[in-house]
C-alpha cells in the first residue's frame, strides 16, 4: 500500500475586531511608538475584550470558516488538537470545548501546551493520526487569548501580546504533498526565563498570588531574545539540510511573529529574501500558538500546490522548532 502523507486542505482564522495601538499603550505605561516598532515591529495588536469570553471564543470561528471553505460538516471531524497556554479553563480541554460549540459531536479532542511551538508540536501529532490511516479528518488549532495573562502595567510585555486563532484541516493523500518533516526541541532549564510564577501545583493560586501579579506572563527579554535567535534560526536551517532543501527550494518561511529581529535572523541563516518571508505582527503583535496558522490563513491566496514551506517558531519552555510543508492544494 502507498504511503499516506497528511496534507493541510484547508485554513481558518480568527482575530478580534478591537485593536490596541501603541498610541493607546503610550497612555498606559511609559513607553512611546518608536521603541515599540524599533525593538518589535509591533504597530498594534487584537484584543478580545468581550466579558466572559476566552480562548475557544476565538478558534470557534477559525474552525468553522475552514469547515465552510472545505465543505464538510463539523460531523465529520475525528479529532481536533488545540494548541494554547490560555486554556478556558485548568480542565477541561479547550478542545473538547470547541468541539462542543462547533458540534463536532464525533471528535475527541486534547490540548497541547508548548507556548509559541504548540502549533508546530500539534501539527506534528495530528500529522501522524493521519499517516496511520485511523482517522481521515483532523483540526489543529493554534489559539491564544494572551490579553487574559498581560499584565498591562509591565511595559516589557503589554507592548508584545495579542489575541488571535487559527486552525488547519488535515487529511490524507497519496500524492506527494503534506507534512514532510519536523524537527522539534524543548530545554526546560530555560523555564526561568520566561513563565507565569503561581497558578499551578507548585504555587497554587491564593489571595497573595493575585496581589503580587503572580498570574501574568514573567519574562527576562535579553536572554530569551538570544536563545530564541539562536534556537529558531539554528533548527529552521538543520531542517532544510537534512532534507537537501536549498534557499531556491523554499517558497516560503513561516516564522513565529515574536520580533522582527528573531525573524529576520532566522531568514538570514536559511538565505531567504524578505519577499519570501510572511510577516504580520505588525498587525496582530504576539499571539502565541496562533501566530503560525494566522500567517497561513492571511497568505492562503498566494500558495500554491506544491509550495515548500518552513514553518519556524520559538517559545516558553523552552520549546523550538521547524516544520516543512508541501502545501497541498491551490487557493
Amino acid at each position: 500500500m502507498q504511503k499516506i502523507n497528511a496534507a493541510i486542505t484547508a485554513v481558518g482564522g480568527y482575530v478580534p475586531e478591537y485593536k490596541l495601538t501603541n498610541a493607546e499603550l503610550e497612555k498606559m505605561v511609559d513607553t512611546n511608538d518608536e521603541w515599540i516598532q524599533t525593538r518589535t515591529g509591533i504597530s498594534e495588536r487584537r484584543i478580545l475584550k468581550e466579558e466572559g469570553k476566552g480562548s475557544s471564543d476565538l478558534a470557534v470561528p477559525a474552525v468553522l470558516e475552514l469547515c465552510k471553505k472545505r465543505g464538510i460538516s463539523p460531523e465529520e471531524i475525528d479529532c481536533l488538537i488545540c494548541a494554547t497556554v490560555t486554556p478556558d479553563m485548568v480542565f477541561p480541554a479547550t478542545a473538547n470545548i470547541i468541539c462542543d460549540k462547533i458540534g463536532a459531536v464525533n471528535s475527541f479532542g486534547f490540548d497541547v501546551m508548548a507556548a509559541c511551538s504548540g502549533f508546530l508540536y500539534a501539527l506534528t501529532t495530528g500529522s501522524a493520526f493521519i499517516e496511520s490511516g485511523r482517522y481521515k479528518k483532523v483540526v489543529v488549532v493554534g489559539v491564544d487569548k494572551m490579553s487574559s495573562i498581560v499584565d498591562y502595567s509591565d511595559r516589557t510585555t503589554c507592548i508584545i501580546f495579542g489575541d488571535g486563532a487559527g486552525a488547519v484541516l488535515l487529511e490524507g493523500t497519496e500524492e506527494n504533498v503534506g507534512i514532510k518533516d519536523s524537527l522539534l526541541k524543548s530545554d526546560g532549564s530555560g523555564s526561568k526565563f520566561l513563565h507565569m510564577k503561581a497558578g499551578g501545583s507548585v504555587k497554587p493560586s491564593t489571595v497573595e498570588t493575585v496581589l503580587a501579579k503572580e498570574h501574568f506572563v514573567f519574562q527576562e527579554g535579553q536572554s530569551v531574545f538570544k536563545f530564541a535567535v539562536k534556537g529558531m534560526a539554528d533548527v529552521s536551517y538543520e531542517l532544510m539540510e537534512r532534507n537537501k532543501l536549498t534557499a531556491d527550494d523554499i517558497a516560503w518561511l513561516v516564522p513565529h511573529q515574536a520580533n522582527l529581529r528573531i525573524i529576520d535572523a532566522t531568514a538570514n541563516r536559511m538565505g531567504l529574501p524578505k519577499e519570501k518571508i510572511m510577516i504580520n505582527i505588525q498587525k496582530y503583535g504576539n499571539t502565541t500558538a496562533a501566530t503560525l496558522p494566522l500567517c497561513l490563513w492571511e497568505w492562503e491566496k498566494k500558495l500554491n500546490k506544491g509550495d515548500n514551506i518552513i514553518l519556524a517558531a520559538f517559545g516558553g519552555g523552552f520549546t523550538w522548532g521547524a516544520t516543512w510543508v508541501k502545501w497541498g492544494y491551490d487557493s
